[in-house]
């Protein structure tokens, strides 16, 4: 069985045992999370989507919260001298899937 949930504003499939790193939530490691957000659940032919999937729920523990790796932003000019160079690390929380129900 296979769900898509919202948050973060961005959407994820996800099933029962996966490891989805999301955007940052505010909940310690080892807590558990639970995702009323859902879009759509399926399994196989049936889907169900709509309002008979806002009836659904998944929940997930917490397993790791970070930043992820470096991204460079560089900017130039040329013949102006002008360079930019910045960096940005996008914070995480990783959630492994405990039940869709």
């Amino acid at each position: 069985m296979y769900a898509v949930i919202k948050t973060g504003g961005k959407q994820y499939r996800v099933a029962e045992g996966d490891v989805v790193r999301v955007e940052k939530l505010n909940a310690d490691v080892g807590s558990e999370v639970t995702f009323d957000e859902v879009l759509m659940v399926g399994e196989g032919a049936e889907i169900k989507a709509g309002k008979d999937a806002a009836k659904a729920k998944v929940t997930g523990v917490i397993t790791e919260a970070g930043r992820g790796q470096k991204v460079v932003i560089f900017k130039k000019r040329r013949r102006k001298n002008y360079r930019l160079t910045k960096g940005h690390r996008q914070s995480f929380t990783a959630v492994r899937i405990a039940k869709i129900g």
